[in-house]
């Protein structure tokens, strides 16, 4: 009887802490570790008070997080556009507005589930939550730019689950250095699981064209590429299925296993005081999805910039366009999101780190990838599921390792360690490859190369 009044009041001061029902996701505390609290005394200061409302709005969506510091890189970007300061400058200067923009979406979002609830809010963070990425590849699709738009997406994976996963493993453990560092099994088995059938709905279109050209099978009475694109299709639709089956498992039938729960710190303190104190709106219903629409418009704006001098940025700096979209372009439009991770970990909340980095890399892998194959279909462009095989090697080994390390339920700051490595080795093979002239066709798959071309000369 003791321990069920225990119970039933740790249940009120959990609904009193969540007054509008909403449960706070690994996304949502992610992100608002980068805000900062608003200081309503400036405005108050103001001698005409009809603007304070404006000014304490404006106040709240620019200056209350500790990114604001970049937000000037965005009109900067855009006078560099105007003005053709250069092409380098202005894809620079677009990856760094994108960085607080991403972060302000999160947080907009978050704003917007309070008024919805619980259902609606997770919904809503499943479509904004890689809204960057999402816009990029759309971008990247209308522009015929194949390899960016799957090299960008790989690396969104990659990035997700050696780099920030590996960073924040890593920094826990040293800090952690010592104390136990536990974290729920059972939502990194639900990702990898989605995870690996992603990899398999990858694999099929790529194992099809190697055996059909090998000779070892046969396909029906059209081209190997036209069947490859077909069962890319048809994988997608698969794909996309089990991301609504898994949203459906995340926010109803078990949504426990993916709410962050308090870790009671060594002090008898609990909380993470990050995502606690900002309960209560900051911005109005009207005025969140106003922001949340004028953000997306500016994004839209930015990453076409960015899909634009890619090329240009990669003759410049003498990088492969593989590189760029592979690794550069995941670690800037994530960075915000990736240093939430790595502070939770810093404070041994590890299953919020997990579901950040794994959460997003099953956005990615599950979801934005088919989507983007399904909207090139619906455009009549030819995008497919084959990422080539270096490129589907690596999703397949990042899985692989991550799957592994994961399933302990314990951590320490050799998984991080080897996680980076994996990272760094998988980066450096994208660093000295390089995409030969006309050895990829509209789809992004491999042509025939002539012979003369492809002979080894011996001496």
């Amino acid at each position: 009887m003791e321990a069920a009044a225990m119970e039933a009041g740790a249940g009120r001061k959990l609904a009193a802490r969540h007054p509008h029902g909403r449960s706070r996701t690994a996304h949502n505390m992610s992100s608002s570790s980068l805000r900062k609290k608003s200081d309503a005394a400036l405005v108050r200061k103001v001698p005409v008070e009809p603007l304070r409302p404006l000014l304490a709005n404006l106040q709240e969506v620019f200056l209350a997080t500790k990114l604001a510091v970049l937000f000037p890189a965005v009109p900067l970007a855009i006078a560099a556009q105007c003005f053709r300061f250069g092409q380098v400058w202005v894809f620079a200067l677009s990856l760094l507005g994108l960085i607080p923009l991403a972060e302000r979406v999160s947080f907009l979002t978050e704003q917007i589930a309070l008024y919805t609830g619980p259902t609606v809010g997770g919904l809503l963070n499943a479509t904004c939550g890689n809204a960057t990425e999402l816009i990029i590849a759309l971008f990247a699709l209308v522009k015929g730019k194949m390899e960016v738009v799957k090299c960008s997406l790989l690396g969104s994976v990659l990035s997700n689950l050696l780099l920030v996963l590996g960073t924040s493993l890593f920094c826990g453990g040293v800090v952690n250095l010592g104390a136990h560092q536990p974290y729920d099994r059972k939502q990194s088995d639900v990702s990898t699981g989605l995870l690996l059938l992603g990899v398999l709905c990858h694999s099929m279109p790529l194992l099809l064209r190697y055996a059909v050209a090998a000779g070892e099978h046969s396909v029906l009475p059209v081209s190997a590429g036209d069947s490859t694109l077909a069962l890319s299709r048809a994988c997608s639709f698969v794909m996309l299925a089990s991301y609504v089956a898994y949203l459906f498992f995340q926010l109803k039938t078990h949504r426990q296993l993916f709410e962050p729960q308090d870790v009671v710190d060594g002090d008898g303190g609990g909380g993470d005081g990050a995502g606690e104190a900002d309960e209560e709106p900051a911005l109005g219903f009207a005025s969140a999805a106003f922001w949340l629409v004028a953000m997306t418009v500016v994004i839209s704006v930015l990453s076409e910039y960015v899909v634009g001098t890619i090329e240009p940025t990669s003759e410049s700096w003498g990088l492969s366009v593989s590189f760029i979209s592979v690794i550069l372009l995941p670690i800037v439009g994530n960075a915000a999101e990736h240093a939430g991770a790595i502070i939770f970990a810093l404070k041994n909340k590890l299953d919020i780190t997990l579901g950040v980095a794994l959460g997003s890399a099953t956005q990615i892998s599950m979801f934005v990838v088919p989507l983007s194959v399904l909207v090139a279909w619906i455009m009549g462009v030819q995008m497919d599921l084959d990422f080539k095989l270096l490129e589907t090697g690596s999703l397949f080994i990042a899985v692989l390792v991550t799957a592994f390390t994961l399933q302990d339920g314990a951590s320490h700051y050799l998984k991080g360690v080897l996680l980076l490595l994996c990272y760094i080795v998988i980066g450096a093979c994208f660093f000295v490859a390089r995409q030969p002239a006309g050895h990829a066709n509209s789809n992004g798959s491999l042509l025939d190369v002539p012979t003369s071309s492809m002979s080894v000369q011996v001496a």
